[in-house]
């Protein structure tokens, strides 16, 4: 289901930023918006699932799948974040081990998260 593009585009040489090229396919393949986590909450924008969900868990997969230490420092710092903001609006207790099974335990390649 490709889109007719506008006048303008045809015009100008289909001049369609990289961006604006990434932004569409991700609306195509996932849905009603990108998922992203909507703070304090942590949920996702388009799921509602606890984030990140499995399809912000896919994509980031994709994006540092050169660099994986990368994506434990990026999960790992958002993951403060995380924690910082359930502290601050005061949701109940944190437990630290749930929050590493939420956001970094998924990211250890080959390896199942570590069971109690």
């Amino acid at each position: 289901m490709s889109e007719e593009p506008s006048p303008d585009r045809r015009a100008a040489g289909d001049r369609t930023t990289g961006i604006e090229r990434w932004r569409q396919a991700a609306a195509r393949r996932d849905g009603p918006g990108p998922h992203v986590a909507a703070r304090p909450a942590w949920r996702c924008r388009a799921c509602a699932a606890p984030w990140p969900c499995q399809p912000a868990k896919l994509s980031l997969r994709r994006e540092y799948a050169h660099d994986r230490p990368a994506l434990a420092i990026y999960l790992c710092l958002l993951m403060h974040d995380a924690i910082a903001d359930a502290l601050r609006v005061g949701t109940g207790p944190v437990d630290p081990a749930a929050y590493f099974t939420r956001f970094l335990a998924w990211t250890r390649h080959g390896r199942p998260p570590p069971t109690r």
